[in-house]
């Protein structure tokens, strides 16, 4: 009979190796053995991202959606959970997760654990956790907090567009997802309020899309219009020069001249807007797979999913108090940098002026 030590040793050993009885015997008794909860709360942490409070959450909420445990060889909830955190988190090949001493799984079972539990995320936690929508008291949270901090009112949150790396897809949609980057991705579209939790994700378009038509082609604008139409006045959000002005949007000055208010104005919104750019740096810092480094391995839709429960997984962990590493954070800030493809300002609709004497009374709040 092998030691723990031995059956981990071969279990990191064995990539590309015809697994024997025996040995699949040995690896069920060590995930059976294993209980990841019974982990130190701070290498539970560093493996799986979130606190065991936060993962016993999870668990509750999933279990009518993962399969009835029948027999002593079926996958406990738990190790099910943890598998998909550990693969979430270290952004490598499912090979690597099913070759850990840690969890005792083979890598086709590593597989079929991804697939059942993901979806079982995505069900259970993304309506839940992500929404656009903004209680009173958030909205006057939020914006007492973006003005103290820029001194630009009535912004409730910010927004920006984020590649997320995915392997090539199929040959007839590959001119659809090669992104101005220089490879295959999906535009993921956030935005975040004061507090860094994710209010909206649509990670459902090509790389090759740009910033401004994933906005236009989202619900988020609808909305938007929507409650801008109801007489919601004095409340919007900040985003880069890739979008597009409206009243409900503030975007900077087009080359202002310098020490000029417009100037002003675009250094105060550049500092508030740092917050989704620090958002998404968190989110990816937390969940490595989302890096470019790294890439999923997977269809579109698949890597839609995954974005999606990454999203959910932030905000618990925001709920939670789960800390992050403020250098991993300037790591992925400096992956997602760069210069915003301006959008045209040839547009002289009502809904267009309506939006630049919105901006133009903003310059009046700064000092």
């Amino acid at each position: 009979m092998f030691s723990t030590t031995s059956i981990a040793f071969f279990i990191n050993l064995n990539e590309g190796y015809n697994e024997t009885r025996i040995e699949a015997i040995e690896r069920r008794n060590l995930r059976d053995a294993s209980n990841p909860l019974e982990m130190n709360s701070i290498f539970f942490q560093r493996n799986f991202r979130l606190s065991k409070e936060a993962v016993i959450y999870i668990l509750n909420e999933v279990e009518n959606k993962l399969r009835v445990r029948k027999n002593k060889s079926s996958i406990p909830n738990i190790i099910k959970v943890c598998a998909t955190l550990r693969f979430l988190a270290q952004g490598s090949y499912q090979q690597s997760v099913g070759n850990e001493a840690l969890l005792g799984l083979a890598q086709p079972t590593v597989s079929i654990v991804l697939k059942e539990t993901l979806s079982a995320l995505q069900t259970t936690l993304c309506s839940k956790w992500i929404s656009s929508k903004y209680t009173e008291e958030e909205k006057r949270r939020a914006k007492s907090s973006f003005f103290a901090s820029s001194g630009i009112p009535g912004v409730i949150g910010c927004i920006d567009g984020t590649h997320i790396k995915i392997v090539a897809p199929e040959k007839s949609l590959q001119h659809l997802y090669y992104c101005r980057k220089g490879y295959f991705s999906i535009n993921a579209m956030l935005t975040c309020d004061d507090l860094m939790n994710i209010k909206y994700i649509n990670a459902k378009h090509p790389g090759a899309t740009h910033d401004s038509m994933v906005f236009q082609m989202s619900g988020l604008k609808r909305q938007l219009e929507s409650m801008y139409n109801r007489g919601e006045s004095n409340t919007w959000l900040l985003g880069d020069a890739g979008y597009a002005l409206a009243p409900y949007l503030l975007t900077p000055y087009r080359n202002p001249e310098e020490g000029s208010v417009e100037s002003l104005y675009n250094s105060r919104h550049s500092k508030a807007r740092n917050i989704i750019e620090r958002t998404i740096g968190v989110l990816k810092s937390r969940f490595r797979c989302l890096l470019s480094a790294r890439a999923l391995h997977y269809t579109p839709a698949k890597a839609t999913l995954i974005i999606n429960v990454c999203a959910a997984l932030h905000n618990i962990c925001n709920h939670y108090y789960v800390p992050y590493d403020e250098e991993d954070i300037a790591d992925v800030q400096n992956e997602n940098s760069e210069i915003a493809i301006e959008t045209s300002e040839n547009d002289s609709t009502p809904m267009r002026q309506a939006a630049e004497e919105i901006r133009r009374n903003v310059l009046s709040c700064l000092h």
